[in-house]
């Protein structure tokens, strides 16, 4: 965990520049604003979660620890659920299917699109494959997913504080209550096991 505090400089880097990106653009109209922020919000929930079901479904191969095989069932459950909402609203709100590849840091508002592994702090596709082949799954399978729960936590954060839309507003509710207490348990495991 040596490399948490150069993490967090990055995480409060990125989110000075996910806000000033979001809320400054002098391109943005007051009557737009909103349908943009939960579009762009859409746009890189879904990839984000599809990454953490992807490692939740090595995690139920690969795991040693009970604890985290049931995270993973839960990660599967509850962001394949979040994922079929939120298509279903990206369709219903703007008439069209989420863009695939739509995923990262850019000028349109949250992000923007084109990142292999869809900002889930993942930092590219060669971190799946190191927590595959990790002597110790389960230990970089946390030191994975807490910053990958700690981004979708800032971005829920940032769309509870910016939309209008109750659905969501409330969808954001969920996230950053279900993720923060994943946070905390997979921490108070990592202090356990890897002392």
């Amino acid at each position: 965990m040596t490399k948490q505090p150069f993490l967090y400089l990055v995480l409060g880097l990125l989110a000075g520049a996910l806000i000033t990106s979001a809320f400054l653009s002098p391109n943005r109209s007051e009557t737009s604003s909103d349908s943009n922020i939960d579009r762009h919000f859409i746009e890189q929930m879904i990839p984000h979660h599809e990454d953490a079901i992807t490692m939740a479904n090595s995690a139920l191969k690969k795991s040693k620890k009970s604890e985290i095989k049931t995270l993973a069932q839960n990660i599967l459950k509850s962001q394949g659920d979040e994922i079929a909402q939120m298509t279903q609203w990206y369709g219903e709100w703007f008439g069209k299917e989420v863009p695939r590849g739509a995923t990262q840091m850019g000028t349109h508002g949250m992000m923007g699109s084109g990142s292999s592994m869809h900002m889930g702090l993942l930092g590219n596709e060669t971190d799946i494959l190191s927590l595959d082949t990790a002597v110790d799954f389960d230990k970089e399978f946390i030191r994975q997913m807490i910053p990958h729960h700690q981004m979708a936590v800032m971005m829920a954060t940032m769309l509870e504080n910016s939309t209008d839309k109750s659905e969501t507003k409330q969808l954001a509710k969920n996230i950053i209550i279900a993720q923060n207490k994943e946070i905390t348990d997979m921490r108070s495991w990592y202090s356990t096991w890897y002392k």
